[in-house]
Formats: C-alpha cells, sequence, structure tokens
C-alpha cells in the first residue's frame, strides 16, 4: 500500500500541542474542590471511571489519525512494471478431436491431457506459453502469455464438444494444428521455441500436411515434441444409448510414424503415452528443456484503499462521543 498525498501526513505534528494541552493546561480549567489534606485518599482504590479517564482523549487522536490516512489517499501498490526472467517460448498443441473421450486413460484422454498440462504450466512460471486446440479444424484458444492464470481458466474451458456439436469439424488436422502454432511462434525472439503437440489419431482432415508443417517448424527454428496418447489396439469409448451410456471398444489409430518424422525434422523428440503416469513423465522430460531471457511487461489495476480507514474513524468518533455523553458526561 502506498499514499498519494504524503504531505497530509504533516498534519500529526498537531497532535503534539494537543497533548501537551492536555496534560498541562487541562486541569486549569476543570472544577475542583479544596481539602485540606487528601492523605487519605492516597491509597484509595481507583475505580474503573478513574482507569478510563483518558479514553476519550485517545480516541479523539485516534480518529485524527485516521482522517489524515484518509486525506493522504492510500491505494494499493499495483502499477505497470517491467523484469527481465528466464524462459522459453512454447505453444500447446492440443488435439479435441471427439475420440479424445475414450477412457484408457482416466478420466478420459482429454481431462488426463488437460490435467498434466496445467502441472507443467504451474512448473514454468516464467514461460511465455500459449495454447491451440485442433479437431478438422485449429484455432488459437489463448496466445501466448505469461498470465498463466488466465491460461490455465482457458484450459479449463476446452472440450471435445466443439467439434461433436460442429462449431468446428471433427477429425484431426494435425498439420493445420502445427501450422496455427508455428503462426504465434514465427515473429518471436527467443532463442529456444517449442510446440508440444498432443494428439490420438492420425491426420484425415486440413489443407496443410503434417510434414509440410514441420518443415515450416524448421525454418522458424520451432522444436515440435509430438505426444501420441492412447493404448494399443482398442480403447474404451462412451456412446449415449436411449438416454443412458454404453461403451464400445474403439480401434486405436495413431500415426506414430508421421509424428516421429515431424519430431525428427525439427530435433525435437516423439514420446508414446498410453496411460497418465506415462504423460506426467513426457511433461517432466520437456521441462528439462534450455531458458532464455526476455522482458516481460506486467500490468495490475490501482485500487483506492480509503475505506477502511473512513469507516475506523466513524467508528472511534462515535465511540469518543458516546461515552461522552454517558459515564463522562458533565453537569454544569
Amino acid at each position: 500500500m502506498q499514499f498519494v498525498n504524503k504531505e497530509y501526513f504533516l498534519l500529526l505534528l498537531l497532535l503534539i500541542p494537543y497533548v501537551l494541552w492536555y496534560f498541562l493546561y487541562r486541569k486549569k480549567t476543570e472544577p475542583a474542590m479544596r481539602m485540606s489534606d487528601t492523605f487519605p485518599y492516597q491509597f484509595a482504590p481507583k475505580s474503573w471511571r478513574v482507569r478510563i479517564l483518558h479514553l476519550p482523549m485517545l480516541l479523539r487522536c485516534a480518529t485524527f489519525v485516521l482522517v489524515v490516512c484518509v486525506l493522504a489517499r492510500p491505494q494499493t501498490s499495483n502499477s505497470w512494471g517491467e523484469k527481465t526472467v528466464e524462459g522459453i517460448d512454447i505453444m500447446l498443441s492440443m488435439d479435441v478431436s471427439t475420440s479424445m473421450l475414450a477412457e484408457d486413460l482416466k478420466p478420459n484422454r482429454l481431462e488426463a491431457a488437460k490435467e498434466v498440462a496445467e502441472m507443467f504450466i504451474a512448473g514454468r512460471p516464467n514461460d511465455n506459453i500459449g495454447l491451440n486446440i485442433f479437431a478438422g479444424e485449429s484455432f488459437t484458444q489463448c496466445p501466448m502469455t505469461t498470465d498463466h492464470q488466465s491460461l490455465v481458466n482457458l484450459l479449463h474451458f476446452v472440450r471435445t464438444d466443439i467439434a461433436a456439436t460442429e462449431l468446428i469439424k471433427d477429425g484431426t488436422a494435425i498439420g493445420m494444428g502445427l501450422a496455427n502454432s508455428l503462426s504465434r511462434l514465427k515473429e518471436s525472439k527467443a532463442k529456444s521455441k517449442v510446440v508440444i503437440l498432443l494428439t490420438d489419431g492420425s491426420n484425415n482432415m486440413g489443407e496443410i500436411s503434417p510434414l509440410t508443417a514441420a518443415a515450416m517448424a524448421k525454418s522458424f527454428g520451432v522444436r515440435v515434441y509430438t505426444i501420441a496418447v492412447g493404448t494399443d489396439k482398442v480403447a474404451p469409448y462412451p456412446m449415449a444409448v436411449g438416454g443412458t451410456i454404453r461403451y464400445i471398444n474403439m480401434p486405436v489409430e495413431i500415426d506414430t510414424k508421421t509424428l516421429r518424422q515431424i519430431a525428427a525434422t525439427t530435433d525435437g523428440n516423439f514420446y508414446r503415452a498410453t496411460n497418465k503416469n506415462e504423460l506426467k513423465k513426457i511433461y517432466k522430460d520437456i521441462d528439462e528443456l534450455e531458458k532464455t531471457k526476455f522482458d516481460v511487461k506486467k500490468f495490475s489495476r490501482r485500487y483506492e484503499a480509503y475505506q477502511p480507514f473512513a469507516v475506523a474513524a466513524i467508528v472511534t468518533l462515535l465511540l469518543e462521543l458516546l461515552l461522552r455523553i454517558t459515564i463522562f458526561r458533565k453537569i454544569p
């Protein structure tokens, strides 16, 4: 927290003469009763009213201090900032075709991939990371950013129903998914640029072939790590039948040869994940990538923070007035 008008704190110096007046000269203005000898009252016990005699004065001082704090305009310290961090530019390219609903990975392939990707993002707080999704078509879910909370929020919204409801075409356009990711990385100035491409199928859609996209990645200096997710042979797939869910054994057809060629062309690696633990190990291996320096600009909004001081000032003022008209009331 910071104060915009710090000069108002000079008003606190007024408390010094007030406190001096209170203890040195105030007694002269108060009514008194002359007595020949006060010795018998020297050791008399003090009542609770005597013990809190100076409480109204302390409350008045507290009110004054709080009012000065309000005048000084307290604000949160959030602002534009710029820093240099260590990291790389990464685009996560994730298959969201309906086949990703297969439950050979629990709870299904897509949810397992999202969970592990979120852990990967959390482990690389300084990296510039973006998210691209594809089925029969491809689009960017989140551009590269260091605001990983926003990235994770958008990752949570990734569903296969965008293909099931025909918002985009169903299918597997690996080449388009890779090419769209490259469009976000080609202008990057980072020394290390990476695409992590995860799919469970073979390329059967799109205007750009996977190997053409791999050649583009090599020309841009982008390394591609390909992950083939899914068990061997068959996988349980949920089907809606008469208001219930029944499972069928869906053949697993992953073009591992093409995925290996993509990785080899771009000096990346190919990985095979048949369960969630293997998927975690793959992301951990990729986590060992080299890092490079880049500048990050961060913006946070400023908020006025005078409200707690104003409320406290009102409370202390009302408490002082209450004490003066009840316990410390003076009768003329």
